[in-house]
């Protein structure tokens, strides 16, 4: 470290700017990012706007296709097909 006070006082001097200027590129960064997520949710938002009803068929058509490979995975092991026989 300097001994002498006034280098001391440069350097803090020197590292609060640097900190002040770390501080602005990152509010100006998160500024980005916020516009960013804002332009990908309205992109998303306005066809679901558009056409709920195709929105909810989707929904509705993963379901049963949830439904038919949980039904299918369940099915595919070797097992009693009684439930109280399971707990012997």
């Amino acid at each position: 470290m300097a001994d002498d006070p006034n280098e001391e006082d440069d350097d803090a001097d020197g590292l609060r700017r640097e900190l002040a200027n770390l501080r602005a590129v990152l509010a100006e960064r998160r500024d980005d990012m916020v516009a960013a997520a804002s332009r990908g949710a309205q992109a998303v938002v306005t066809p679901i706007r558009e056409n709920p009803g195709v929105v909810s068929s989707v929904f509705v058509l993963g379901g049963v296709i949830g439904f038919l490979i949980g039904l299918a995975v369940g099915q595919s092991e070797e097992r009693s097909r009684h439930w109280y026989d399971r707990h012997r």
